[in-house]
């Protein structure tokens, strides 16, 4: 696959010139715009942009204004590395991202390399914090987490039926998967099936079979909207009647344009909502204003730049060394509430809860 370049929008330039440019502080914000989850990556860059058109509203950070420089990673290793490795050589402060948590965790080893702060708006995978790196971040939950909390919804409400655990392969997939399963088994519940697939495919028809010949009633999914929509809509189409229980990367309005009325009744994990919650109005109505809906990763995304902004001011700087020191002693106001991390940069208060696609939209499940 070829490298792609990341591209700089210049949110903060003003038409005072080179000179204000370089009085800018910049930081980067890391995504798939390209390839199968770029409806993520628009997700992401979407809220980073308004979080820094925000911020620089009011002031900026410690006098000046953020410029941010968005890298396309498409959600694949190797690109993620090229586009950390281009935010290093243009002297980024700090690194929202990545999307996908196999793309963070090589890139992070690239920010350690070179003293950058990261702090991912959607990596869920345990192993990203926990290379010991110490400046490594996420405002979102752990697979460790997540995945106990379906295992949990499958017993109490799926009891006695039989179920499915698929992943994609990837870190994010396959560590859902297992950390569902797990928790599963240490709930006397052995999974029917235990199946990998491979994203990006057309046709899951022979899976389909295979889930459908066990006589499955849920189907565990760990892995992304695109293929989870494939499999529930090939499913149907075959007489299977499965119910889907799966994780955040079902966060998107793409996921029944996919399945279609297959949708209906999906079941998936997510943090709450902070659409929902009043004090956010006036961003989430200003983003639907200009045309878009900041759905799923959004305003996770615009709070991580929350976090750093907020870090800077009480560090009174924008050393690696000083950001570092502030997030792990401080508490953070944001969309998503008060973010406080623990050793490791884990958030201390991730939660989940469960929503149900109906009618091409999702709430919370009853």
């Amino acid at each position: 696959m070829l490298l792609k370049t990341a591209l700089c929008v210049g949110v903060a330039l003003t038409a005072l010139g080179t000179t204000a440019a370089q009085a800018d502080i910049l930081i980067g914000v890391a995504g798939p715009r390209t390839g199968a989850y770029a409806n993520f990556g628009e997700q992401v860059f979407q809220g980073a942009s308004q979080a820094v058109k925000d911020i620089n509203a009011k002031g900026g950070v410690l006098g000046q204004k953020l410029r941010l420089e968005i890298g396309d990673d498409a959600c694949d290793p190797k690109q993620a590395v090229s586009v950390a490795n281009q935010f290093a050589n243009h002297g980024v402060a700090f690194v929202a991202g990545h999307f996908c948590s196999g793309s963070s965790i090589p890139a992070s080893a690239v920010y350690q390399d070179e003293g950058i702060v990261m702090m991912s708006f959607s990596s869920t995978n345990p192993k990203l914090t926990e290379q010991g790196f110490g400046n490594i971040y996420r405002v979102c939950g752990r697979d460790d987490q997540q995945g106990p909390v379906a295992a949990e919804l499958i017993a109490k409400r799926f009891k006695g039926q039989k179920v499915a655990i698929l992943h994609d392969k990837t870190g994010y997939g396959k560590g859902l998967a297992d950390t569902t399963k797990k928790r599963l088994n240490e709930l006397g519940i052995k999974e029917t099936l235990y199946e990998a697939y491979t994203p990006g495919e057309k046709d899951y028809s022979a899976l389909v079979t295979k889930l459908k010949q066990a006589a499955v009633g849920v189907i565990y999914l760990g892995g992304y909207h695109t293929e989870g929509g494939l499999i529930l809509r090939q499913a149907r189409e075959q007489g299977l009647m499965a119910t889907m229980v799966s994780g955040d990367g079902l966060a998107t309005s793409e996921f029944p344009a996919i399945a279609g009325k297959a949708a209906d009744g999906t079941l998936f994990a997510f943090n709450p909502d902070p659409r929902k919650n009043p004090a956010n109005k006036k961003v989430v109505e200003a983003m639907r204003a200009s045309g878009f809906e900041p759905e799923g990763y959004t305003l996770y995304s615009y709070a991580t730049i929350q976090v750093f902004a907020q870090a800077a001011a009480a560090a009174k700087s924008t050393k690696p060394k000083d950001i570092n020191k502030a997030l792990h002693a401080g508490k953070f106001e944001t969309l998503l509430g008060k973010v406080e991390f623990d050793k490791n940069g884990d958030p201390k208060e991730p939660g989940y809860v469960f929503y149900e696609w109906r009618n091409n939209t999702f709430d919370l499940a009853k």
